[in-house]
Formats: C-alpha cells, sequence, structure tokens
C-alpha cells in the first residue's frame, strides 16, 4: 500500500468521470479510491484516511455541501476540491465555507484538479471576467442562491421564487448557463 499522503478519494456517482480522472491521479503518483455516494464516500474514508478528495456537488441521492462537513469530521486535514457540472456563486461561497480547500467547474483537467489540491491560498492575480454575465446566467445564479436558502428544498425555492415546483425542476435539470 502506497503512503497516506498520496491516498485521494474520488466521489462522484459519474463511473465513466471517475474512471477516467482515478486512471489520470494515478500516472501522477496518487494511490487512488473512488466511492460513488456518500455512505461508500464515509466507509471508505474510515477505512482508507485519505489526505485528498475530489467530491462531486450533486451526487445522485445527496449534496456534495451535506457530505463536506462530514467527510472533515472524519478527516480533519483532509484537502478537498468540490468539482461541479453545475456551478454556482452561491455553492462556491457555500463549498469554501464549509470546508473545502477548493472549488472548479467541470470539465476540469487532471492538472487542474492536481493545482487546485495543492495550492495554500487565493490567486490575487486571477483574471477578472471582461464581460458581465449575461441575463440567464444571473437568473441561474439567484436560482442556486434561493435554492441554498432553502437547504436544497425544491417546494420552499419555488414558492420563494414565485414559480410553479416543476418548472423551477425543469430549469434545474438544464445545465447552468455560460456566462
Amino acid at each position: 500500500m502506497q503512503d497516506a499522503d498520496t491516498r485521494l478519494l474520488i466521489i462522484d456517482d459519474d463511473e465513466m468521470f471517475c474512471h477516467v480522472l482515478s486512471r489520470a491521479m494515478t500516472r501522477r503518483g496518487f494511490d487512488v479510491i473512488v466511492a460513488h455516494d456518500a455512505e461508500q464516500a464515509i466507509t471508505l474514508a474510515r477505512r482508507h484516511r485519505p489526505a485528498f478528495a475530489t467530491l462531486d456537488l450533486k451526487l445522485e441521492q445527496s449534496s456534495g455541501l451535506k457530505l463536506l462537513p462530514e467527510l472533515l469530521d472524519v478527516l480533519p486535514s483532509c484537502r478537498i476540491v468540490v468539482l461541479t457540472g453545475y456551478s454556482s456563486i452561491a455553492t462556491a461561497v457555500e463549498a469554501i465555507k464549509l470546508g473545502a480547500v477548493n472549488y472548479l467547474c467541470k470539465p476540469a483537467d487532471a492538472e487542474e484538479i492536481l493545482i487546485a489540491l495543492g495550492r495554500e491560498q487565493g490567486d490575487p492575480d486571477a483574471e477578472l471576467a471582461v464581460t458581465p454575465p449575461s441575463i440567464n446566467r444571473i437568473a441561474w445564479e439567484h436560482i442556486q442562491k434561493v435554492l441554498q436558502e432553502h437547504d436544497g428544498n425544491i417546494s420552499a425555492t419555488a414558492r420563494a421564487l414565485g414559480m410553479h415546483r416543476r418548472t423551477l425542476q425543469r430549469k434545474l435539470q438544464k445545465r447552468p448557463v455560460r456566462r
């Protein structure tokens, strides 16, 4: 077995993504363990004590934001990067507040993830957006913020936004609008 300092837990319900990322990180010297749901992630975290983890924000049966504090209870010094295809400012802020060391939008390649896992501080030279976000992107961000305020409760969020629950569900199933 390899050193615990190189152990990486990948938590994502997309099996193909896990396979590709696992191979890429193994080639970079990590001892990779894969979990596809929250329960399996906690079990593997206790058993293998990884130093690093990637956590998908939107797991099939749960939220990565709900799993994040549980993982850190088991592994207080684990460096966790949240990955998502459904990025929003609200979830990025919450992920960092809950203890993630970084937050990346998918698709993120192995090098970006490796840099995010190792980064100790923020980057004051990060590029600022040249153009403001579109109206559709602002609407997506607002929906995510309200959803977060209602702990992921779709019905309460729909009421707060003044829209039908099914309309909100359809909007949430779509990929986020590009900036």
